[in-house]
């Protein structure tokens, strides 16, 4: 019977791994990203940003690009090429010709990206659960049910950096954990330089900070604690902070957006974005595509995540007549819905048990708060930045929350898997029908070349 387990498990580790490969490829060969959130301002920063690579580092002004306060990390791999296009390619406009090939080359790098963050990640739960095989089902299976990462990994922006740097950093966490904190010269240089990687990658990434802090006052090792970590950290702000410092002498923040802030009162939104009512509850089943759910925080994450409530992936709403069942996607994605609601029960779920039997470990602890801060701070931006129809409320924006959970739960999974074996392969059978139900919703449809 163990046999049969095992066997099993690796099977769905083999299927889920060789349908991601087809995903990513499929979606690099038929998805455009300046049709992802603000493609052409991301565009803009890219032709900004390149204009003077690879000799000066210059940043967009608000003047350039909408997208003036996001970090350049995520605009390096694209600017790189369009400085290898430009020269390359004779062309009377190379700002036009060669966002096709930087746009792909973008696609590709995040795809390897997104594929080594999966290979990092089950490494670090290899060591953890101490574990002889490095084929985690339980993981593999919760991560790759997010829709939300294969229409993250096909644009241009920084989050696809920020679950990258994200995934070592949980692994230099548990590392640091088994050395006690003590002073050991490579951690110490490897974390500040992950710290300034996420910093320069999405401001997102500051939710992932704070946790450290705040865990330095239930530290039994406070001092081996605070010299660690304030060593790594102040490499990664010499590494970060002169971005930082350019937003604030530019527009007197750090954290400079391009929209006012209201200032953070739970009256900029109305009662409804915090508890849809029942003409919403059943659009989030039934018709989860906008403006169904405008601005309800909640349906519009839930949609965003498992499906694509905005339309920028599965369906575009500036494009309803063309492309594979446009303008019957949203009955598909109700379904998508439905069905993800036992997937996110289970996460839930099992991401409290994890606590619950693994809480003595600091990198349970951090991954915890990290997920509480994360979704926290989110939502207060979100309250902070209001907007009629909720267009700030993706997913994308707070993709870490997501791969924290999915890495927090699995854990428990294969605690499960060992202690009750039936249950576990039951569970295990669902989420694989769940994964081969929601497939569609994983892949662009829009045909090859769409907009080229």
């Amino acid at each position: 019977m163990n046999l049969k387990r095992i066997n099993f498990s690796n099977f769905v580790f083999a299927l889920i791994s060789f349908s991601t490969l087809y995903i990513l490829i499929y979606n690099i060969f038929f998805y455009n990203p300046i049709l992802g959130y603000d493609g052409e301002a991301h565009y803009n920063y890219v032709n900004y940003f390149s204009r003077y690579l690879p000799y000066e580092i210059k940043i967009p002004s608000m003047d350039d690009t909408r997208e003036f306060f996001s970090p350049p990390l995520g605009y390096l791999i694209p600017s790189l090429a369009q400085v290898v296009c430009r020269n390359v390619l004779s062309s009377n406009n190379f700002l036009l010709e060669c966002q096709p090939i930087y746009g792909k080359a973008t696609q590709i790098i995040q795809s390897l990206m997104y594929i080594a963050t999966i290979f990092i990640n089950l490494y670090t739960l290899k060591l953890f659960n101490k574990s002889k095989s490095f084929f985690n089902s339980s993981y593999l299976i919760l991560i790759s049910l997010l829709a939300v990462n294969y229409r993250t990994i096909s644009m241009i922006r920084g989050e696809p950096y920020i679950i990258f740097f994200l995934s070592i950093f949980i692994l230099l966490i548990f590392k640091i954990e088994k050395n006690d904190f003590n002073l050991n010269p490579k951690l110490i240089i490897f974390s500040g330089i992950t710290v300034a990687c996420i910093a320069l990658s999405r401001q997102w990434g500051f939710f992932l900070f704070l946790p450290l802090i705040i865990l330095l006052f239930r530290s039994d090792l406070k001092i081996k604690y605070f010299k660690f970590w304030s060593m790594s950290t102040l490499i990664g702000f010499i590494g970060s902070s002169w971005f930082y410092i350019s937003l604030y002498n530019k527009y007197g923040s750090l954290t400079a957006f391009n929209m006012e802030s209201k200032g953070f009162s739970l009256k900029n939104q109305e009662f409804s974005f915090y508890f849809p009512n029942l003409s919403h509850f059943q659009y989030l089943f039934s018709k989860p595509i906008r403006p169904n759910l405008d601005n309800q925080f909640f349906s519009i994450l839930y949609s965003d995540l498992w499906g694509d409530y905005w339309g920028y992936f599965v369906f575009t709403s500036r494009f309803l007549d063309v492309g594979r069942n446009q303008l019957n996607i949203g009955d598909y994605l109700a379904r998508v819905n439905i069905f993800s609601v036992f997937t996110s029960i289970l996460i839930v779920s099992f991401c409290f048990l994890t606590f619950k039997y693994y809480k003595q470990y600091f990198l349970i602890k951090y991954i915890n708060l990290a997920i509480i801060i994360s979704f926290i701070g989110f939502l207060l931006f979100t309250v902070a930045y209001p907007s009629s129809t909720g267009d700030t409320i993706k997913a994308t924006y707070i993709i870490q929350v997501f791969h924290l959970m999915a890495f927090s739960s699995s854990i428990y999974f294969e605690k499960l898997k060992k202690s009750h074996e039936k249950m576990f392969n039951v569970i295990l059978s669902i989420l694989v029908l769940i994964y081969l139900h929601n497939f569609d919703s994983f892949l662009s449809h829009f045909p090859i070349n769409f907009i080229n």
